[in-house]
Formats: C-alpha cells, sequence, structure tokens
C-alpha cells in the first residue's frame, strides 16, 4: 500500500516546476517613503530601478502538486514576498520589485544593489489584490 501512494506522489510530481514558463502576475502600490525593506523569505529576487512612482511586484510561480501559496504585501516600509508548497509539492518562483529611483532598497535589512532595468510594456496580468494572495 505504501509503495502505491509513494508511486502517485512520484507520477504527481512528474515534471519539475519551473518559473520561468509561469504566466505572470503583477500589482502596484502606493508607496511615498525613502527606504523600502524587502524581505523575499529566500524566494529569488530581482530588485529593479525605474522611472516609476509606486512599487510594481511581479510573480512568476509555478507550482506542482499540493498546496501553492504566494502572497504580497506592503506594511509601513516592508514589502513582503511569499512563495512556496507544502507536502508533496515542486514550487519553483521568482519576484521581480520594480522600485522609483530615488528609493533606497533594503533586502532583509541589509544595503543591496539594485540590477537589471526596468521592462517597458507588458509585463504580465493584473492581480485581484494588492495584498493578499497573488
Amino acid at each position: 500500500m505504501s509503495v502505491l501512494i509513494v508511486l502517485a506522489a512520484a507520477t504527481a510530481l512528474a515534471g519539475c516546476a519551473d518559473a520561468s514558463k509561469a504566466t505572470p502576475q503583477s500589482t502596484t502600490f502606493t508607496f511615498s517613503g525613502t527606504t523600502l525593506d524587502v524581505r523575499a523569505h529566500e524566494v529569488p529576487t530581482d530588485l529593479v530601478a525605474a522611472d516609476r512612482d509606486d512599487i510594481k511586484v511581479t510573480l512568476w510561480f509555478d507550482a506542482r502538486g499540493t498546496n501553492p501559496t504566494s502572497s504580497w504585501s506592503l506594511a509601513g516600509k516592508t514589502l513582503n514576498l511569499r512563495a512556496g508548497c507544502n507536502g508533496w509539492a515542486d514550487c519553483a518562483a521568482k519576484f521581480r520589485v520594480e522600485v522609483p529611483r530615488h528609493v533606497r532598497v533594503l533586502r532583509d535589512g541589509r544595503k543591496t544593489k539594485l540590477v537589471g532595468t526596468a521592462s517597458p510594456g507588458k509585463s504580465g496580468t493584473p492581480s485581484p489584490a494588492a495584498s493578499g494572495t497573488p
């Protein structure tokens, strides 16, 4: 019986999760501060300086299996980004955060460098909420 359960779980997870093939979801946050602390909770995250007045977050998230969860929220100067799975699952996620050029950005409370450039044009589909589950 246990062999069948393991075999069924392995079959369900066949193929690896790949964030680069996921449909992006994005949202924006109004931000008037001068310092932003991004807490990505071990999810790969690109931080990009952009010609914008708000903060734009884009998530690519691919999950195989059960219990995928993702969320984003801005409380004061802290942007929390989460994506992952529990149980028998394979997840891959990546965030991209575009911030106004004048904003100082921290990663987990420490100085960090911004990478890349802002992408012009369509970068994803809008999320239904600016806080909560993308």
